[in-house]
């Protein structure tokens, strides 16, 4: 009877601990760009040691995929997924702390998706959802000149290609002031979002520098380019003369008019 007794309370005791425990995850998704590596975050709360615990992380959109199984104090990866292999590790030392995260290496863009953190311990299991989001980065942004205002301006045009998801684009000064651009074009295709951005710039300082950037949820790529007042100077210089010659054209051609008439007029 006092056996019996004993093992009731334990058993009791042993229940209401795993009523308790709690497997928690990150509450919101996780970015990482193409080629880093990602810690998937995975807790017991209160910390509780899992060195005996069942480890397992999964992928579920198309059916169940395993990433990593940790079973019987060692890692047990002959089910794991092709596209895992040597990709994925526990931090062992911290599994007696509750810490069963996973680090993903060299993060790849069919990472993206609904991840599963499953802990098992004799008749208690929880599990937690871990979403992953792959960003990748575009090439390198390039500004060119692409043509002169009559109002004395540079037409400016940046391009990048190769974003996912699609980026903000923004144009900005030596102080770091954001300008108006005047046509920014996004398009998708088979390498991601291709951008080409448009702007006119003033001569403002001795040192015209001018920022494109491109900007991501987490990550940011920027390029400047520096124009030096001489050449808008010179360009004003280029538009004041072709007005003068045009000008002087005009004059002509209504002298040549006039003379003509004027002749005609005569005879």
């Amino acid at each position: 009877m006092f056996f019996c007794v004993t093992f009731l309370i334990l058993y009791s005791f042993m229940e209401c601990q795993s009523e308790q425990l709690q497997v928690v995850g990150p509450k919101a998704p996780l970015v990482a760009v193409t080629g880093e590596d990602l810690v998937l975050p995975c807790f017991i709360k209160p910390n509780t040691n899992a060195l005996n615990m069942t480890v397992e992380w999964l992928r579920v959109e198309l059916g169940v995929l395993f990433v990593h199984s940790y079973r019987s104090h060692e890692d047990q990866n002959e089910n794991q997924a092709q596209a895992y292999k040597g990709r994925t590790s526990l931090f062992k030392e911290e599994l007696q702390k509750g810490n069963a995260s996973l680090k993903l290496s060299a993060l790849q863009v069919s990472d993206a998706g609904k991840y599963v953190c499953h802990i098992e311990d004799k008749s208690w299991i929880q599990e937690v959802p871990v979403y992953v989001t792959v960003a990748v980065l575009g090439s390198h942004p390039v500004i060119t000149v692409e043509s002169y205002d009559n109002s004395g301006g540079i037409n400016l045009v940046c391009e990048s290609r190769g974003w996912n998801p699609e980026p903000q684009v923004q144009w900005l000064d030596r102080e770091q002031v954001i300008l108006t651009a005047e046509d920014t074009q996004i398009h998708r295709d088979t390498e991601g979002f291709s951008v080409k951005s448009h702007i006119t710039v003033f001569d403002y300082s001795d040192s015209n520098r001018f920022y494109c950037r491109l900007q991501q949820k987490h990550h940011m790529i920027e390029t400047h380019i520096i124009i030096n007042s001489k050449i808008f100077h010179a360009w004003k210089t280029i538009v004041g003369i072709s007005v003068l010659a045009l000008l002087f054209a005009v004059g002509l051609i209504l002298t040549a008019v006039i003379c003509h008439k004027k002749g005609h007029s005569h005879g």
